[in-house]
């Protein structure tokens, strides 16, 4: 299986939901790579064994999204047991996690949930990180939030953050080019300078998406729902990314208002265009 020790790509793949996999096994589309949410998979059963069977023709990644990194108490160590088992049985290139807390008092609240970043969390997420990375003995990717507030305590700057996780851990990241738009338009920050903030040698995956438009009281609000067409805007940051990071392993994401998997494929070839485009610019500089 293909396990991503230097900055090798995958391509470009897509997250792959229940709607899908028949589809993904009748066809074998010509897809770069699969991503699947770890947490429907632990339990095993059949969806874990159409999973073995794509994994021998398609690349996996498992992304996490129940770990919760960013709580206060200690790690839940029988989920990070059950995440430990299914990595070694599917050997994924890539794993992943959210730099997000999602359990208080032993209840899962079900959401992605955003954190202050100062010291004493920073000191957190990096012992979580490490002990999550020696249970499973390999780096993981750190996911950027999409973010609807800031909290007045927080005095790190974001990509300050995860620049110092990635130093004192070892990790990876995974750069949402979607989050990264999404907060910036909620929050009156540049995602441009956001984008170039980040350390470019530990980018090993990029995520797009879609995202809904709300207007309430006068404000309009993005919200990280995955259920549209990625934005012209949100291409337009992806080409940034890909001229200062190279051509990453790009995942399309798409969870709400699923459509067929034709109109993913559709945007997976648009993101591949983009990829030819800046290796040719690329090419085109050094010529």
């Amino acid at each position: 299986m293909v396990h991503l020790s230097s900055r090798a790509t995958l391509g470009v793949g897509i997250g792959l939901r229940a709607p899908h996999v028949a589809a993904v096994l009748a066809t074998r589309p010509a897809l770069g790579w699969l991503e699947v949410h770890a947490e429907n998979y632990m339990g095993g059963g059949p969806a874990l064994v159409a999973l073995e069977q794509l994994r021998r023709e398609y690349p996996l990644s498992v992304h996490g999204v129940g770990l919760s990194l960013g709580s206060a108490t200690p790690l839940n160590t029988r989920h990070l047991t059950r995440l430990q088992r299914l990595v070694e049985r599917l050997e994924p290139a890539l794993v992943s996690e959210h730099l997000a807390w999602s359990i208080a008092g032993g209840v899962y609240l079900n959401h992605l949930l955003p954190l202050p970043y100062t010291e004493e969390t920073l000191g957190i997420v990096a012992q979580h990180i490490q002990q999550t990375q020696e249970a499973l003995q390999r780096p993981i990717l750190l996911e950027n939030p999409s973010s609807y507030l800031r909290f007045a305590d927080s005095v790190i700057p974001e990509t300050e953050f995860l620049s110092t996780l990635v130093r004192r851990t070892g990790c990876g990241l995974l750069c949402d080019v979607n989050n990264i738009y999404v907060s910036c338009c909620n929050l009156g920050g540049d995602p441009v300078a956001y984008l170039d903030a980040l350390p470019a040698h530990a980018i090993r995956e990029i995520h797009l998406a879609g995202h809904a438009v709300n207007d309430a009281d006068g404000q309009t609000v993005l919200i990280d729902d995955h259920g549209a067409a990625v934005v012209l805007a949100v291409w337009e940051l992806y080409a940034h990314a890909l001229a200062r990071f190279g051509p990453v392993s790009t995942l399309i994401e798409w969870d709400t208002n699923i459509p067929d998997l034709t109109v993913l494929c559709d945007e997976v070839h648009t993101a591949a265009q983009y990829q030819c485009q800046a290796e040719e610019r690329a090419y085109a500089s050094v010529a």
